[in-house]
């Protein structure tokens, strides 16, 4: 059964808004964590508009499931994961300014960096690579591998969006699987297409939910939206 790590950023956007500590990211995690959840995620940005850097340290106290801290690989970035450890950093290639995540890592075109960082990060957690079938190959697998990743995470946002096939994700899941690295997922899944995936694509070890999860709990309420989650996975 794949895991379920709930991104929690979207709770930030919403204390961030009124400024205080309502919704108090710290309880809520524990919550999401009481209702079942794996793991919680957070992707803290130079510009905090979300997650805030003090956040992380304090809610790596408040998570005993896994803690997963995804960012750009800067320079302060690697900082705070030597600082904080968590279970899993997921390395994403997006600058500053974008809005959320929108590209998989071109691996041949950035190999020098990331050479550099799984050098330093792979000694101290888990390191998942954000990738997406259009610009990735059994090559750029292999590199991943030997450079000490353990994992990617397929970017799945053109199929969530889009209602596309799961051919290419199933086709980069193997290349991957065959280099020996294992497999996460993420990005506009929800309650309506996560299923498909997950049956298309057994192997994927945990997807990564905040937006949809957190809209979905608007609705359902979080307890009753990370069931149903949990229910999606398990079957």
């Amino acid at each position: 059964m794949a895991k379920l790590s709930v991104n929690i950023n979207k709770l930030a956007t919403i204390r961030n808004a009124r400024g205080g500590n309502n919704p108090d990211l710290v309880s809520w995690a524990k919550k999401i964590q009481s209702y079942g959840a794996h793991g919680i995620t957070v992707h803290p940005r130079p510009d905090q508009r979300h997650i805030r850097k003090s956040d992380v340290p304090a809610l790596k106290a408040a998570v005993s499931t896994e803690y997963n801290i995804e960012g750009y690989p800067s320079d302060d970035f690697i900082k705070l994961i030597k600082e904080i450890k968590p279970e899993q950093c997921t390395l994403v290639p997006d600058p500053p300014h974008v809005l959320t995540s929108n590209a998989g890592w071109k691996v041949s075109e950035q190999k020098e960096l990331l050479t550099k960082v799984l050098k330093e990060l792979s000694a101290i957690t888990r390191v998942s690579v954000f990738v997406e079938p259009d610009t990735f190959s059994f090559k750029d697998a292999k590199v991943l591998k030997e450079l000490g990743a353990q994992r990617v995470e397929l970017y799945t946002e053109e199929f969530a969006k889009n209602h596309s096939s799961v051919s290419k994700y199933k086709e980069t899941a193997a290349l991957c699987l065959e280099a020996g690295l294992e497999l996460n997922a993420g990005h506009d899944l929800d309650l309506n297409n996560l299923a498909t995936l997950i049956s298309e694509i057994p192997e994927i070890k945990e997807v990564s939910i905040g937006h949809a999860l957190i809209c979905e709990a608007l609705e359902f309420g979080m307890e009753e939206t990370i069931k149903r989650y949990l229910d999606v996975l398990s079957k």
